[in-house]
């Protein structure tokens, strides 16, 4: 990639970011929910780790984990409105007609979004170390390994609902959609172990899955580097399939509806 190329992305991420930090509200909101949700969940996800016989459990190792992988994924709008914003304010054409290349105006779209996962992760497991007790008896690398692979999964999946739907309307029911979905087959609502019996099966094609059993192995199990290398590489798998659908059925051309 040569300096010109690297010069526009830089633009385009400066001005991204500058239109976040104008407006912080969402995210502000999107990172207290989950902490005060936590509260209420911890009794219970308490009672449910102890009937695993986790010594020790306050319930903190299934609440602070859970919520941060159900919240990280309601980040998929954020991936989207990034576009379709510029759709909404008639500016696309003129970042088309620009010297970016359809591949610079998609790799700056990811920047910022990225950078407030991997924010919205740090902010929610410190807070639940200090509000609620979390203990991680495990590697914290390998927690930040874990972290940093959900994050990118998250946002990958965003950038492919962008290039497969046509209105933001569509973005934010499917992205909602697939949060739940994700965070009740994956293991994020309740331990891994007390999954209904028809969820089993199907708990291993979700991305949330392996960010709980990266997770689990280092704040319940103690692990390090090796106990967290497969869900780190599933994550990064799903990850490169998402970039693959995006670089399919993305059309810089497209007309995106952003609201009406």
């Amino acid at each position: 990639m040569s300096e010109g190329s690297w010069g526009r992305i830089v633009a385009l991420v400066r001005q991204d970011l500058r239109l976040q930090l104008r407006d912080p509200a969402p995210l502000v909101v999107r990172t207290a929910m989950p902490l005060l949700l936590m509260g209420f969940m911890q009794p219970l996800f308490r009672t449910a780790l102890r009937a695993d016989r986790v010594a020790g459990a306050t319930g903190a190792e299934q609440a602070v984990p859970g919520m941060a992988v159900m919240f990280t994924f309601f980040l998929v709008n954020l991936v989207g409105f990034a576009v379709f914003r510029e759709h909404g304010w008639r500016t696309w054409d003129r970042l088309r007609a620009g010297p970016a290349r359809p591949a610079e105006l998609l790799a700056a779209r990811v920047v910022v979004p990225l950078g407030v996962a991997v924010l919205q992760l740090a902010v929610v497991f410190l807070a639940g170390g200090l509000l609620y007790d979390l203990r991680i008896s495990g590697s914290w690398p390998a927690l930040v390994a874990v972290g940093a692979a959900l994050a990118l999964c998250v946002v990958m999946f965003g950038m492919a609902l962008v290039s497969l739907c046509r209105t933001v309307n569509q973005l934010a029911v499917f992205a909602n959609l697939a949060a739940l979905l994700f965070a009740g087959l994956g293991g994020a609502l309740t331990p891994l172990s007390a999954l209904p019996d028809w969820a089993r099966p199907l708990a291993p094609g979700m991305p949330s899955y392996w960010a709980m059993r990266g997770f689990n192995a280092v704040i319940i199990e103690g692990g390090g580097a090796a106990a967290v290398l497969l869900p780190v590489l599933v994550l990064l798998g799903f990850s490169a399939g998402f970039a693959a659908v995006t670089l399919v059925f993305f059309r810089s051309e497209d007309r995106k509806v952003a609201w009406s």
